[in-house]
């Protein structure tokens, strides 16, 4: 098989679609696009690919993956029907969780249910929990519509470093894994991983990872009320499951990250006496530029990023993988502003921070 299916453009042709279906029917691992970040997909029936994907990313085997599923075509039914499609993984499926289904699928939306007895204990890290999306990128779509079953996909690069949100990022991670087939469906919109919401309990949904889709656009939405995790009982709380990117390390740049408050550019690079050369300041859009001629034995460099949220989102892991390229000795991003609509970037932010720097790899197990 060619080692890889992607270029400078977007591809679509079936002839491609339908020989990722064949690698991943036949245990290999394909990496694809989805709206939030590109994914490293395999076959979730099959406990030897499953494998594979631990393995590649270097992740332990605990950590329990995502299984992508489709919708069918919507040119073949008027009303999908998620209970069915959910059935295969799930077991008690509540009116709520139905309701969160069919309001937000397919979309960054991941919901965690109790498994299925058929639900491989290898890719929900031995927990009685499994968690399910379906993504909305019309290529992941069509892939998975064409293979037609359940196909686990953590994000394509290597455990506790920065998502991939172009294929050019996938080949990098990869390098040298020949066997791996990338799909090219060009940048992803989101560009940050799903919200994920615990419905496993079945009387309470609880927030475990913040996202694009915030407990105020639910309750708008539906009604359903989403709690935070300090919001339930204390046994509530030690029951929640484990799920992606929930380890204090996480998304992670070689370069040291660190976050500066509003205004306060000059002390952040005064905690760092020891970093006299390069550093790179993100500054928002909104803000005026900054003054640092206190420091000119540092050589400052100033990256604007949006201060509308969904924007500094979708283009987060982009900046951070072009800055730890780029050879600074430090990167300073500002403090996401209140306000719920930001929890998704200042999860990824603070989780990026405690685990940068050249001994990031150390920091993995926390």
């Amino acid at each position: 098989m060619s080692t890889d299916k992607s270029d400078s453009t977007p591809l679509r042709s079936s002839a491609v679609i339908n020989e990722a279906v064949q690698s991943l029917r036949e245990g290999g691992l394909v990496a694809f696009p989805t709206e939030t970040v590109y994914g490293l997909g395999a076959d979730a029936r099959n406990p030897e690919a499953i494998k594979k994907i631990y393995a590649a990313k270097g992740r332990p085997s605990n950590h329990p993956l995502i299984v992508h599923l489709a919708a069918p075509d919507k040119y073949d039914v008027a009303k999908i029907d998620w209970a069915a499609l959910l059935s295969p993984w799930v077991r008690d499926l509540s009116e709520d969780a139905l309701l969160l289904v069919n309001t937000f699928w397919p979309g960054p939306l991941t919901l965690v249910f109790k498994k299925d007895k058929s639900v491989l204990n290898e890719l929900t890290g031995g927990q009685d929990t499994v968690a399910i999306r379906a993504p909305a990128h019309p290529i992941a779509q069509e892939l998975l519509r064409k293979f037609k079953g359940g196909v686990v996909a953590p994000s394509a690069n290597r455990f506790g470093k920065v998502s991939p949100t172009s294929a050019a990022d996938v080949r990098n991670e990869f390098e040298g894994m020949l066997d791996l087939m990338v799909l090219d469906g060009g940048d992803c919109d989101v560009g940050i991983e799903s919200t994920i919401i615990d419905v496993s309990s079945g009387d309470k949904a609880i927030l475990l990872r913040p996202g694009v889709i915030t407990p105020s656009e639910i309750l708008a939405k539906t009604g359903i009320k989403v709690y935070q995790p300090g919001e339930v009982h204390k046994h509530e709380a030690e029951a929640l499951p484990k799920v992606s990117g929930s380890l204090l390390a996480h998304y992670a740049p070689t370069t040291p990250l660190r976050l500066y408050s509003p205004g306060r550019v000059l002390d952040a690079l005064s905690e760092f006496p020891d970093i006299k050369s390069r550093v790179a300041v993100a500054v928002f859009d909104s803000e005026t530029s900054l003054v640092l001629e206190d420091h000119p034995s540092i050589d400052v460099e100033e990256v604007i990023v949006s201060s509308n949220s969904s924007a500094f989102a979708s283009r987060l892991y982009r900046s951070l993988r072009d800055l730890d390229q780029q050879g600074w000795d430090l990167i300073l991003f500002p403090e996401p502003p209140a306000g719920e609509e930001w929890d998704g970037v200042r999860d990824r932010l603070q989780r990026a921070c405690f685990g940068s720097g050249p001994s990031s790899s150390n920091h993995d197990s926390n």
